[in-house]
């Protein structure tokens, strides 16, 4: 993605083994696959039909989208959804009489086992509806603070988690959701994201990276060229996966939940994400 701008280039199928039967220990991530609109073409080449196509995000609260007021439009405004360490941190210090920002920890003893896990989910919720009653209207979820002693959420099920909790609770157009996660690293992942509500990713450890290959002489950039070029290849890879439903902005896709899962208990897709076709039933 650094040396060239462009998302690595895989098959028209997939033949990967499905997560569920994997002894890996795969990511969420790859439990959850794109539905597509089944016609001969593709619904939008986002290639040739590049002047309808966008990644520009917002951030903030959202209002009915029934009405037309100057409220509608008090919203920040992202030229692309991966988000460098240096701007999500402009967003974290944002502080005016519109905008505020708060970060959520998304992360839980290791002290606690797996049953932690449920506890720690119900905690971010608490927590986000905390912060909304506040006035906050960006929540930040971070995995920042994991560690030998801390070990993180998912980042998608913390997303899905509070997504789905502000739906019920008649809040969900109150804020807006972004994700500083280590997890995140590809153009799937990424999407999938985006698709359960997140409108803005800042994929940390993918940059981090970066910058260490930029400093051992593994890529012959300068570190800000390197970043550039990597987030202009997810932007690209973001086009082509949602032009496949017929989908050609970011925003339209944020929180559109196009997905179907894959060997997930009926009671976890439920819960976190609700409204999900799952193939598994026990």
């Amino acid at each position: 993605m650094v040396r060239n701008a462009e998302e690595p280039i895989g098959s028209m199928g997939n033949d990967n083994a499905l997560a569920v039967l994997s002894d890996n220990r795969p990511s969420l991530f790859t439990y959850f696959k794109q539905l597509f609109a089944q016609v001969t073409n593709p619904p939008i080449d986002s290639i040739r039909e590049a002047v309808v196509m966008s990644v520009q995000a917002s951030v903030g609260s959202e209002r009915n989208l029934l009405e037309e007021t100057p409220e509608h439009a008090r919203q920040l405004v992202i030229a692309n959804p991966i988000l460098l360490d240096s701007e999500l941190e402009q967003l974290r210090q944002v502080r005016s009489a519109i905008f505020r920002a708060y970060t959520l920890d998304i992360t839980w003893p290791v002290a606690d086992g797996p049953a932690g896990l449920e506890a720690a989910l119900d905690r971010l919720c608490a927590d986000a509806d905390q912060a909304l009653a506040r006035g906050v209207n960006i929540l930040i979820l971070s995995d920042r603070a994991v560690s030998a002693a801390r070990a993180p959420i998912p980042s998608l099920l913390a997303v899905g988690a509070v997504h789905h909790h502000l739906v019920r609770a008649g809040t969900r157009l109150q804020a807006g959701l972004v994700v500083e996660s280590g997890e995140p690293r590809s153009v799937q992942s990424v999407a999938v994201l985006i698709g359960y509500g997140a409108a803005a990713v800042n994929p940390y450890l993918m940059l981090g990276t970066i910058g260490q290959l930029v400093d051992e002489g593994r890529i012959e950039l300068s570190r800000a060229e390197a970043e550039a070029r990597a987030v202009k290849a997810v932007g690209k890879g973001l086009l082509k996966v949602i032009s496949k439903m017929g989908i050609s902005t970011i925003s339209s896709y944020c929180g559109a939940q196009v997905f179907e899962a894959v060997g997930l208990s009926t009671g976890l897709v439920e819960r976190y994400f609700t409204g999900t076709p799952s193939r598994r039933h026990a």
